[in-house]
């Protein structure tokens, strides 16, 4: 008998070492997490209508015909077999060197027949075919046939040299073997979630003998994976509350209050709202663990400023941990002008009251490193902004009191810690993200921290018109985007014209993978584009690039350019996308649009309308009508409400790329929980989750529980450590 830890070879002898090559799996444990990707049903068949070109597949179909052709060539013979489910069709294409060698298989598959069969799908002659697919028949007596357990036949996630029945197979002797010593869900968690025990779950789910067993199964497993996650952030809020932090109350006649009093706008009643929230959170020896999502535009700096001074003016710093060095010197730039002479501590000119703004990038030159890096540990900057930079080990703060951690999607919680742990007691925390999240991917990925929300945008914002240029069906329209780029610079505006590709080989962009295909071109390239444009139809205006490649001067001198209007058109990579603001520029168009996200476009957009003039954001594909990318960039055009858009998203994209990203920038382990669609059951872990830390905080009553979060935890510490 084998346990959970055992080790597959032990259990499945030289197959072990396929699931090692296909999958990475290594343990009883990892091969038994491996779950079905849907059922077939016996009576009935499988669906071949939706198979994509270049997937690699397992059908469940009929025979429908059967022939063996001669090749035109006159040598040599091919066997075509067309099977069938009612909606879609599907070639099967076996080659021989004569025609009699055909013939056992074409007795084998002869009309009628059923049976799995499996392989890449490719074209030939406009029709959708498998070329020497292997199959099992799982009809009659045949050499071939499977003992499959019932009429609910599992397909697997496979590869080409480990098929769906191999590891059906494998699955089967592993759970005969199988000795479960207990269950991570203690059992009033079960009862009062009406859960099935661990072993019922595997057996049903590999072993399904109706679709409610499968269903029942699906949601032991999904609550599952919900409560490890729940546990592990339910550990790090206990941890958290109970180490003190220091109290940063409002000080009467502060930094703070003195910069409210100067402020040449009236703030947003949310802003005010969400101010009064930090305010007070700021002012408790509790830490603040908050979020602060809100839509593109609506305001973050301001708020997280206000923060900001009020932890100076209680004599500590603040730590604000920016993804790139544009939107780093971006921050630091916009603080120190928002601030003006009280940014100038202990310098000519500045106020009695007044502070410094330190930057640490990685590519600042020595002496202006070393500057910071004084200024930080002097407590001579009580703002210090920053890269990944200010995690580093020489970075070291006189008295860090709060860390502010701007888009947050593009860092790990080992990251968020990491500069936590530079303090010398728990400093406040403030999590900032212009991405809206749903909430039950907020309650998941971000379920150590509280959630404060801005939608109203600021007074005086200007709305974004969107439009799709769909080359295909309007060529046209691709050169009245350029004139309108044109106008708008005419009448005094700049614009942005966004590529997926650098030039040269190098990519800056999450592409979307799901539509490409193999012989699509490559994406519009920055420098390419550039040529093209400052050579064609925008000559004569004054066009510059700005990507990630650029040494951290030029980045920072074309930028400070292009604000200055020194520039009429910025062609640029994502580098743009979050933070850079630029009251001027008024238009945008997005080239290969299709090969961006929804989000990433939402956000790019929202780097146009925010001065005075209305914003336009052009949105440039060849993709035909009716094609997932094309729905995707309709969407974007259909709305501004970036929570609208945040739910699609996480519909059409990976789950697991979301909840990984967000936690540790690799791919989730998670199986089966949808963040969407278990949105009750994930409330319902975490509801559970808060129990047991509560009367058990270091789960001594719950080993196998404890091991599972550990092991989680492990996993994500482990593939940190990698990447840094």
């Amino acid at each position: 008998m084998a346990r959970l830890n055992a080790d597959l070879v032990d259990v499945l002898g030289s197959t072990a070492k396929a699931f090692d090559k296909a999958f990475g799996y290594r343990t009883v444990a990892d091969v038994l997490a491996h779950y079905p990707r849907r059922l077939a049903e016996r009576g009935k068949l499988s669906d071949l209508a939706d198979l994509a070109v270049d997937d690699d597949v397992t059908v469940l179909a009929e025979v429908r015909s059967c022939a063996v052709v001669r090749n035109r060539s006159g040598r040599g013979a091919r066997l075509e077999v067309d099977v069938g489910d009612g909606r879609g069709t599907l070639r099967l294409t076996f080659f021989g060197k004569y025609e009699k060698a055909l013939q056992w298989r074409a007795d084998e598959l002869r009309p009628g027949v059923r049976g799995l069969f499996a392989g890449k799908v490719g074209v030939f002659n406009r029709t959708r075919q498998l070329t020497h697919p292997e199959y099992v028949i799982l009809d009659g007596d045949s050499s071939n046939s499977v003992d499959w357990a019932g009429e609910l036949i599992p397909v697997y996630p496979a590869t080409k040299d480990l098929r769906s029945w191999t590891i059906a197979k494998s699955i089967r002797l592993t759970l005969d073997t199988l000795d479960l010593d207990g269950d991570p869900i203690p059992r009033p968690v079960r009862d009062r979630n009406r859960l099935v025990d661990l072993g019922a779950a595997l057996d049903q789910i590999h072993r399904p003998r109706s679709w409610g067993a499968w269903d029942e199964a699906q949601r032991r497993l999904r609550f599952e994976e919900a409560l490890s996650i729940q546990v592990a952030l339910a550990r790090r809020r206990a941890i958290a509350a109970g180490d003190p932090a220091i109290a940063r109350p409002p000080t009467a006649g502060g930094l703070r209050s003195e910069f409210e009093c100067r402020l040449p706008f009236t703030l947003t009643a949310g802003q005010l709202a969400v101010g009064e929230t930090l305010a007070a959170e700021l002012a408790r020896e509790h830490p603040m663990q908050r979020l602060l999502q809100g839509e593109v535009g609506s305001g973050k700096t301001i708020v997280a400023l206000l923060a900001m001074l009020q932890v100076v003016d209680g004599g500590g710093q603040t730590a604000l941990l920016a993804p790139t060095e544009v939107l780093a010197v971006q921050h630091a730039r916009t603080i120190e002008g928002l601030l003006g002479d009280l940014a100038q501590g202990g310098r000519l000119g500045g106020s009695e009251r007044a502070t410094r703004v330190a930057l640490l990038t990685g590519s600042l030159p020595a002496a202006a490193r070393r500057a910071a890096l004084l200024d930080a540990a002097s407590g001579a900057a009580g703002i210090v902004v920053g890269t990944h930079a200010l995690i580093q080990e020489q970075v070291q703060f006189a008295d860090l009191g709060l860390v502010v951690v701007d888009e947050q999607h593009r860092f790990g919680v080992e990251q968020r810690d990491a500069l936590r742990e530079k303090a010398s007691r728990p400093p406040h925390v403030l999590v900032m993200t212009a991405t809206p999240i749903p909430r039950t991917v907020a309650m998941t990925v971000f379920g150590d921290l509280e959630t404060s929300v801005l939608r109203e945008l600021p007074r005086g914002r200007s709305p974004i018109a969107t439009t799709v240029v769909a080359t295909q069906e309007k060529p046209a329209w691709l050169e009245r985007a350029w004139e309108r780029i044109i106008e708008e610079v005419a009448a005094g505006r700049q614009a942005y014209v966004v590529c997926p590709r650098i030039g040269d080989g190098g990519a800056e962009t999450d592409e979307v993978e799901a539509d490409d295909d193999s012989d699509r071109r490559a994406p519009v390239a920055v420098l390419d584009a550039l040529a093209m444009l400052a050579d064609g139809p925008l000559k004569g205006l004054r066009v510059a690039a700005l990507h990630g490649r650029l040494p951290a001067e030029e980045k920072e001198a074309v930028m400070r350019a292009f604000s200055e209007h020194e520039i009429d058109v910025l062609v640029a990579t994502t580098v743009i996308e979050v933070g850079v603001d630029v009251p001027n520029a008024s238009v945008m168009v997005v080239l290969d649009a299709d090969r961006f996200g929804i989000s990433q476009l939402h956000q790019l957009r929202g780097r146009v309308g925010r001065g005075t003039a209305a914003g336009v954001c052009l949105l440039v594909t060849d993709s035909p009508s009716g094609t997932p990318a094309r729905e995707r960039l309709d969407a974007v055009a259909a709305t501004s409400d970036g929570f609208e858009l945040a739910e699609l998203d996480v519909q059409l994209r990976r789950e697991g790329d979301i909840l990984g990203a967000a936690q540790s920038g690799r791919r989730t382990q998670l199986k089966l929980l949808s963040l969407l669609r278990d949105g009750e059951l994930i409330k319902q872990a975490r509801e559970e989750a808060i129990a047991l830390i509560a009367s058990d905080p270091e789960l001594a009553d719950h080993p196998l529980l404890a091991a599972q979060v550990e092991q989680l935890l492990s996993a994500e510490r482990a593939e940190y450590l990698q990447k840094a």
